[in-house]
Formats: structure tokens, C-alpha cells, sequence
């Protein structure tokens, strides 16, 4: 076994530990790799490193970091930062200018992503009620804004409440994406399930540490279920979202979306906000739809700590940095 899959569960399971968070926290140059990854900690932040990405040609998602809410409160907060990030959002798409305004096509350039469990689902009384009202909430002001809306996946125990959640808000919003996640043995039902006319499913590999009794645990079984699953969507009546930085996952999905006649408003390539840049350029220069998604905000911790598990290079780095200190 490689130390990277070793390493993976130990940084996955850190990426929990407040100890943890607290102690990684107060380290200096932290600070300077978590910017490569997360947009800032505020709104103003988030818009401009957006005006970026869409002046380069790409699509954007943001999503305003937090999970695992179990205060009313702090889900209200998170509800009222996407508010008002929307409501810049707006005014970004309506103020002329050229990196927002939607191209001739049913493509939406500017999304949201949300994560449920940041907006209430883990609270003990009410938590899906509160988080149906929540992201109710904000795929209204999205539309008003003109945004698109995906509904994150997060750990298997939350899978069920999620896409539960996600059919009630469909019934509103016929456009609200979902994220499926390739290393759970149930994704290829559900790829099927969710997959019907005007659906945007985005799939990724996973993140999350999970059992053996759920989840695949060899990157080849995880490849080949990712192959699988995404063979589905692109077979479906929906508009894939090809979440990878793998490059045989990216020719696969072109590979795939040719031999079903899709074309470039029929699908996208997505990557993360600072991993493999240049090559994000490289596929819009070939006339690809590609969304960078854009995390920001104070709770980067977590979400840190599974770009480290997920690419043995970013953890070098963050090591090398440590010791060139001492």
C-alpha cells in the first residue's frame, strides 16, 4: 500500500479533531497554503477572486465553507452569508460586464453550492425540516440572481436526508443539482434514480472517510465505479457534472459525451479552485465548459484537511513548509 493510502484516513479523521484543528490552526504557514485552496474568509474576497475565474473564460461554484451545524444559529448565519453573497452576485450579473453575463445557452455561468448539514440537517430537533426551509431560502435568491444551485454530498450517513431533501426542492426548483459520490456502492443506483430530464447531477469521487461496508477502498474499484456511474449520466437525460482532476476521468467523460452526441452545453468539467489551473485554461481554450469550485470562509478547516488526504503533493508542500521554518 502506497503512504499516501495510509496517510489519507489519518488526515481524513484530523480533518474532525478540534484538537487538532486548533493546534494546525495557530502554525504561521498554514495560513499561506490554505490560501492556494480557499478563496478568502468574506464575501468581498469571494467576488473578486469570481470576477477572476470568470474572466478567464470558466464557469464558478462557491461555496461558503461550514458543516456539521448543530446551533440554530450559526445554520441562520450561514443562510444569511449566502444571502448576501447572492445579492452581490446579482448585481455582478446584471451589471453589464462581460464576465457574468450568461452565454447564448441554458448554461448558467455563476452557481452556489451548499452543504445541508451547515444549513441544520444535523440538528437533533427538526434538522431536515429546518434545512428544506434553509435551502429553500437561498435557492430562491439564487433564481433572483440568476444562479444555479448544487446540493453537496457529504458523509454517508447524511446520503438519504440529502437526496430526500434535494426531490422536495426539485418540485420549486427544477434546476437544483445534486452531488453523487462515485466511491459509495450506492451510487450507481442512485446515478440512475436521480439522473431524468433537466437534472444536473455532479459527480466526484468522494472525500470523506468511510467504512468498507459503504464505500470502496481501492483507488481502482473507486475508478471503475466512477467509469461506471459516469457511463450513466452521460446515457441520461440529465446535464452531467464531471467533477475530476483525474486526466483518464476527463477523456473518459469526453470520450462518453461524443459517443452520446452531447454537445459542450450538455455537460461540464469541474475542478477545484487552485488544483491543476493551467489545465482548467487548457479546456476552455478548447471551447470546454469547465466550473472551478470556490470555496471561502473561517471554516476551512475541514475542508483543508481533505485536499491534504486527497493529493500527496499539497500534504509534501504543507511539510516542507513546516520544516523550512525550523
Amino acid at each position: 500500500m502506497a503512504a499516501a493510502d495510509l496517510l489519507r484516513p489519518a488526515l481524513l479523521a484530523a480533518g474532525r479533531c478540534p484538537r487538532m484543528e486548533r493546534t494546525i490552526s495557530k502554525v504561521p504557514v498554514t495560513r499561506n497554503l490554505v490560501d492556494r485552496f480557499v478563496a478568502g474568509e468574506t464575501e468581498s474576497q469571494a467576488i473578486t477572486a469570481t470576477t477572476g475565474i470568470l474572466d478567464s473564460g470558466r464557469y464558478i461554484t462557491i461555496d461558503y465553507l461550514g458543516e456539521d451545524t448543530t446551533d440554530l444559529t450559526q445554520a441562520n448565519n450561514t443562510v444569511s452569508h449566502y444571502l448576501v453573497l447572492l445579492s452581490n452576485l446579482s448585481a455582478l450579473a446584471t451589471s453589464g460586464g462581460t464576465p457574468a453575463t450568461f452565454p447564448p445557452s441554458p448554461v448558467r455561468t455563476i452557481e452556489v453550492s451548499l452543504k445541508l448539514s451547515a444549513l441544520g440537517q444535523s440538528l437533533a430537533r427538526d434538522g431536515h425540516k429546518v434545512a428544506l426551509e434553509n435551502a429553500h431560502k437561498i435557492c430562491t435568491a439564487a433564481e433572483e440572481a440568476g444562479a444555479w444551485v448544487t446540493v453537496d454530498a457529504e458523509d454517508h450517513t447524511t446520503t438519504d436526508s440529502t437526496l430526500s431533501i434535494v426531490r422536495e426542492l426539485r418540485e420549486d426548483f427544477p434546476t437544483l443539482g445534486t452531488v453523487l459520490q462515485a466511491y459509495l456502492k450506492r451510487t450507481e443506483a442512485d446515478c440512475k434514480d436521480m439522473s431524468g430530464p433537466g437534472s444536473r447531477i455532479r459527480l466526484c469521487k468522494g472525500a470523506y472517510k468511510e467504512p468498507a461496508s459503504v464505500a470502496h477502498q481501492e483507488k481502482t474499484a473507486v475508478d471503475d465505479s466512477y467509469l461506471r456511474c459516469l457511463r450513466i449520466l452521460m446515457n441520461g437525460q440529465g446535464y452531467p457534472m464531471v467533477a475530476s482532476h483525474d486526466p483518464a476521468m476527463i477523456s473518459a467523460a469526453m470520450q462518453y459525451a461524443e459517443a452520446k452526441g452531447r454537445t459542450a452545453d450538455e455537460f461540464e468539467l469541474q475542478m477545484l479552485y487552485g488544483i491543476r489551473d493551467s489545465e482548467q485554461l487548457r479546456l476552455v481554450g478548447e471551447q470546454k465548459h469547465v466550473r472551478t469550485y470556490l470555496p471561502y470562509g473561517e471554516q476551512w478547516y475541514g475542508y483543508f484537511m481533505r485536499r491534504l488526504a486527497e493529493r500527496p503533493a499539497n500534504l509534501a508542500f504543507f511539510l516542507r513548509s513546516l520544516a523550512s521554518r525550523n
